[in-house]
């Protein structure tokens, strides 16, 4: 299949077909490398969203998908998969021209893990069954797991196709229809997937694509449709709070995967040959915009000092520049808008602590949206900084002398998605993360994965869990039935 990178305008995706909106209107796809437009993007508003749901209601309803075994499914589920990773140098290319991200961690990691999302869901539909109780021997109990119908999909900017396969597979999987509404900033490989999942014939209908905005535009249409039964989304808090708001019209499911701060521990235990790069790694991948990052980093005060002055020495060596070459380690932030809104906080930094290193854009590239890898030390932790999801390459660094101020201050944010804690001693390990309020913790790691874990936040990083068989349940419907047997033939 030969996949197309530069497009003059990026349709919808409905019914199996590509088209316009109805109004003909459309907005710029803006390369953030150097603010060239790559290309028009059809922009939907609420009469394009009624068109792919009733599409998607009517593929629903006639079963071509719903009604398809597991197995067949399955099938179908594994041949996207692996189309995606027959086309992957299409597909990163295409990611990083949308979001100025290496071109490396496109290939190695986005569309890798793209592809394991349906893979794995393919996998796990075959350990899925109904379940049967017997209560007495002329009474049989049945649970069975239903598609909902229409879902709504809604997926940011930061990890495009990566994050929308990850709610598209377990959608499939369970037999639902989709109107997905990728992110305005980075709409190429949402694009894209129409052709995957035609060449893996997925019934027109199933999955329809629809570009545009949020609020009063094809977001927002989304989230108040009355054939829409539930809604997926990961982004923002605050636009997490509106489409819970507009989705309350019509009780419909919801699941969020919202903001984090979340937070880097090393004790002076910690084997810091481990800790200090891979804290460097937690802080500035994808250019600090992953909702996973470690944005703040809390050091045992013993080696405040040492670590500091390592993680300072490597952030200096960090390569950046053109995201299509291999050797880049930092691209751009994903726009101008962005960029301004991370340069505030750095300068919002320099009045409030010491700036250790960053702290400006590069000169020399093609556009200003190419941010240093930024460190601050000695601010307070009720420091802005330290307290607001920042989404870009910026690391405080905060001393602690004890755990119970250390947990007070892990804890102080509105945020609980993650945290990753240094140290040998098991046993403390054990009580900072079972103490911590957050969904996911890693223990001397950052960024494992296992797809059939539980994945979501506390407090305000979201509502819900995503992965295994918490997907699967929520873009379902359980149904009890009970069998009465007579005893006269």
């Amino acid at each position: 299949m030969n996949m197309t990178l530069q497009s003059l305008e990026l349709k919808h995706f409905i019914n199996g077909g590509y088209s316009k909106s109805k109004s003909n209107q459309t907005f710029d796809d803006i390369n953030p490398a150097n603010n060239k437009t790559i290309a028009k993007v059809s922009l939907g508003d609420a009469s394009d969203i009624d068109t792919a749901v009733a599409c998607g209601k009517e593929s629903f309803e006639k079963g071509a998908w719903s009604k398809l075994s597991f197995t067949e499914r399955a099938n179908v589920l594994y041949k996207i998969g692996d189309l995606i990773l027959e086309n992957k140098r299409d597909l990163a290319m295409a990611e990083t021209t949308d979001t100025g991200k290496p071109i490396n961690l496109s290939l190695n990691v986005d569309i890798e893990r793209s592809a394991h999302n349906f893979h794995f869901f393919a996998r796990y539909l075959a350990s899925l069954s109904g379940s049967t109780y017997f209560n007495k021997t002329d009474e049989l109990h049945l649970t069975l797991l239903e598609p909902l119908g229409v879902v709504g999909l809604i997926t940011p900017w930061n990890l495009p196709l990566y994050l929308s396969t990850w709610k598209i597979a377990p959608a499939l999987a369970m037999g639902n229809s989709i109107v997905l509404k990728p992110a305005e900033w980075t709409p190429h490989t949402a694009t894209l997937l129409g052709e995957i999942v035609n060449k893996a014939n997925l019934p027109p209908g199933v999955l329809n694509i629809v570009h545009g905005f949020g609020p009063a535009s094809a977001g927002e249409a989304l989230t108040i449709h009355p054939d829409v039964s539930a809604i997926s989304f990961t982004g923002e808090t605050s636009t997490g709070k509106a489409i819970m708001k507009n989705a309350s019209q019509t009780l419909k499911k919801l699941s969020f995967e919202l903001g984090g701060k979340g937070a880097n521990i090393i004790f002076k235990d910690a084997n810091l040959d481990e800790a200090i790069p891979t804290a460097l790694k937690a802080a500035f991948t994808n250019q600090g915009q992953v909702c996973l990052a470690g944005s703040r980093l809390f050091v045992e005060a013993e080696i405040y000092d040492k670590v500091v002055t390592k993680l300072v020495e490597l952030a200096k060596h960090m390569v950046i520049g053109d995201p299509l070459q291999t050797q880049t380690q930092i691209g751009s932030v994903i726009s101008q808008e962005h960029c301004k809104k991370v340069l505030d906080y750095i300068e919002l930094g320099c009045k409030e602590g010491d700036l250790l290193t960053g702290g400006k854009t590069l000169t020399g590239m093609e556009s200003d949206n190419f941010i240093e890898p930024t460190i601050f030390g000695n601010l307070r932790n009720d420091s802005r900084l330290c307290q607001e999801e920042i989404f870009g390459p910026v690391l405080p660094i905060i001393k602690f002398n004890d755990e119970d101020s250390l947990l007070e201050m892990v804890n102080s944010t509105p945020y609980g998605l993650s945290a990753s804690i240094w140290s040998l001693n098991v046993n403390r390990c054990n009580y900072i993360a079972r103490s911590i309020k957050a969904g996911i913790i890693w223990v001397n790691s950052w960024f494992i994965r296992e797809l059939a874990t539980p994945f979501g936040g506390q407090k305000m990083s979201g509502i819900g869990r995503e992965g295994g068989r918490y997907s699967l349940e929520f873009f379902s419907q359980a149904k009890s039935i009970t069998y009465k047997y007579s005893n006269d033939f």
